[in-house]
């Protein structure tokens, strides 16, 4: 097998897939889902998202098989597929998920550790703030003594937060009544199935499931670091299918021990108020201390992942090279540091809403489907051009279309409002890529002419944004 500069074994990339995927959301899951949907939707949109997402991790385990040159995978994907300015996006897209999911995970953090500390809230006072911050900067400092020194301890505690999962799990089973869970199975009118209403609940699913599965490209970001190619596939594959059962078990169970509007009136954590109810205190203690367990090893995940991608975007020309420096550990000191600064600065938005973590998961899991959609097109775009003769090539295609159609669904159902406020994001990268451009790349045109229209459309669309917020049709 093709042997390469990196230190991290399989182990450790499944446990950087899984530790990624399974952050605070698992924690809140019950809640998130049946707000909009009964349990019949959410048993249809389960398997629209298994299917989608397997497919997804199918993509990229693919590509990092058939594209070894692609050390970067998610973004470039996109350069290689449909030009720079896409290429371009699909960084900034992930980038920017990356960082504005880890400004939720902060909230949430905090609104656990309340439940001991009283002194921060619901997670979003100062004090929250100040705390969070030295969190921040305990990782970034850990990350700069090296990735794999980093990834090592991730593993430690991807192990360490699936205990008291475990254990609502088996809780669960224990406590679950068919009863229960039957009853208004399909939220509608009648109590029967409606093709429309049932949909509608689906569609309101998700976003709930993109956030939660956010990393399943955890492996691929980091392939150039992998001791074997591939295992980066393996652990994408077997980590995904790991966490689809775990969210299936844990947001199906939840139907059967309390019912739907039960559920949607939980508090944040909702699976500690849930054990709480079955078991007493104990049970909300272990969840919280869970929590934050999980939200600390997924903070450090992503803060690897989004201050790795610039690094690596900016060794290609896809980032300013003011992002590819390094520290005489590896580690991306300048990405990392800018990156945090930014979480930093929106942390502050804690005093001025009062949903931080709902706001925050829902525009970083709508930044992240410009990344997976332009993998899942590239997949089946990459396939096409191969001979008819290539081996798997048939079963390639059908993940290629899958995968793309679902993307194409993700942002639908994202809806109006998060795809307007995404706009903002990539209408602020506007101007970086036209200065990465001239300046970096000295490139004689920005734009090509599809490029061109691509970027008209995106600062129409961000000025509508800003008009729509400006006028209260749109609310943060």
């Amino acid at each position: 097998m093709e042997e390469s500069k990196g230190k991290l074994g399989l182990g450790e990339l499944i446990g950087l897939v899984v530790g990624s995927i399974i952050g605070g959301g698992v924690f809140n899951l019950m809640h998130d889902m049946s707000v909009s949907a009964g349990a019949g939707a959410i048993i249809i949109g389960w398997v629209i998202t298994a299917i989608g997402m397997i497919c997804l991790a199918f993509t990229f385990q693919n590509l990092t098989m058939k594209r070894p040159d692609l050390d970067a995978g998610v973004y470039s994907y996109a350069e290689a597929g449909f030009g720079k300015y896409m290429g371009f996006n699909s960084a900034w897209g992930y980038w920017a998920s990356a960082w504005l999911g880890n400004v939720g995970y902060a909230t949430l953090l905090m609104s656990a550790v309340a439940y001991f500390l009283p002194i921060f809230g619901d997670g979003q006072n100062i004090w929250s703030i100040i705390a969070a911050s030295f969190i921040l900067w305990a990782c970034h400092f850990m990350i700069l003594r090296g990735i794999e020194s980093a990834s090592f301890i991730n593993t430690i505690i991807t192990v360490a937060k699936l205990i008291p999962i475990f254990v609502f799990l088996v809780i669960m089973i224990i406590s679950f009544k068919l009863g229960v869970f039957t009853q208004g199975f399909w939220f509608t009118p009648t109590g029967k199935f409606q093709f429309a209403d049932v949909m509608t609940q689906v569609k309101g699913t998700m976003l709930v499931t993109v956030w939660v599965f956010i990393g399943i490209e955890g492996a691929v970001v980091f392939s150039g670091r992998a001791k074997k190619r591939s295992d980066v596939g393996k652990a994408t594959v077997l980590g995904i299918i790991t966490v689809i059962l775990i969210y299936m078990l844990v947001t199906l169970l939840s139907f059967g021990v309390m019912r739907r509007s039960g559920l949607a009136n939980l508090s944040q954590p909702a699976m500690a108020d849930l054990l709480k109810s079955v078991v007493g205190s104990w049970g909300a203690v272990l969840v919280n201390a869970g929590l934050i367990i999980s939200v600390v090893g997924a903070w450090l995940s992503w803060t690897m992942f989004a201050g790795q991608l610039p690094y690596e975007a900016a060794k290609e020309g896809t980032f300013p090279k003011w992002f590819a420096k390094e520290n005489k550990n590896g580690a991306p000191v300048n990405s990392l540091v800018f990156t945090n600064i930014c979480v930093e600065l929106f942390m502050f938005s804690y005093l001025i809403t009062a949903s931080a973590y709902n706001f925050f998961y829902s525009i970083a899991s709508a930044a992240i489907l410009v990344p997976y959609a332009f993998s899942a097109f590239y997949q089946f775009k990459y396939t096409l051009s191969e001979s008819k003769d290539t081996p798997d090539r048939t079963k390639n295609l059908v993940v290629g279309v899958i995968s793309s159609i679902y993307a194409i669904w993700l942002l639908f159902a994202t809806g109006s409002t998060f795809l307007l406020l995404m706009m903002l994001l990539f209408a602020a990268g506007i101007p970086v890529y036209w200065y990465l451009q001239k300046k970096d790349n000295q490139a004689d045109k920005v734009f090509g002419p599809i490029e061109r229209w691509a970027a008209v459309i995106i600062l129409l669309l961000a000025i509508f944004a800003i008009w729509q917020l400006a006028t209260g049709k749109i609310t943060i």
